[in-house]
């Protein structure tokens, strides 16, 4: 892992495209301005990790486990009168 100091109004540039800004540092956070293409996704890592999970969930249940709770769902609904 590189380390880099940087202070506010600094930047840093990751393959010519991204740019990182510190726009604004505390003693408990430090807020960024980053510039990439849009072809570029930048994510949170923790809404990245989340995602993952959530794939390999969905990926753990079977067909028929997944089958099998929707006619449950579908067996405890309530009817709606139209």
């Amino acid at each position: 892992m590189l380390v880099i100091r940087r202070r506010p109004g600094e930047a840093l540039l990751i393959g010519g495209e991204v740019e990182i800004e510190i726009l604004e540092a505390t003693a408990s956070q430090v807020k960024l301005g980053i510039r990439a293409p849009r072809s570029v996704t930048v994510l949170r890592k923790e809404i990245h990790v989340t995602r993952e999970q959530n794939r390999a969930a969905a990926r753990e249940i079977s067909t028929a486990t997944m089958d099998a709770a929707a006619e449950r769902l579908r067996s405890k609904a309530p009817i709606l009168n139209r």
